[in-house]
């Protein structure tokens, strides 16, 4: 992990900044929708299908996730894409490390 993965977790917040991103987070489609993002961008109706959910609940979560600026979209033709922003990569990887408590992070140490 570089230094420009941790800067994101020593900007200032606000108090309640935790409590929203992690809420964010803590709804299982959404984890879902950020889990099928990991590898590349995906239209509404790709991730309806891949997941099996209806569009109109899963543009929800994706409106969800939008407002805390964990998924970005780009406008590609008549396709809305939806991928994971920049900045939440290195987390989702600091996470995944440190779950498996591998040692070799800044986390697990």
């Amino acid at each position: 992990m570089n230094s420009i993965s941790y800067e994101i977790f020593y900007i200032k917040m606000k108090p309640n900044t935790y409590h929203i991103f992690f809420s964010k987070l803590s709804n299982p489609l959404r984890i879902d929708i950020v889990t099928s993002l990991e590898n590349k961008g995906k239209s509404v109706s790709e991730l309806a299908e891949e997941l099996g959910v209806e569009q109109s609940k899963l543009s929800h979560a994706l409106k969800e996730l939008k407002e805390c600026n964990i998924v970005k979209v780009e406008q590609k033709g008549k396709k809305r894409i939806y991928f994971l922003s920049k900045t939440i990569v290195p987390i989702l990887k600091l996470i995944k490390c440190h779950s498996k408590g591998c040692g070799s992070c800044k986390g697990c140490l």
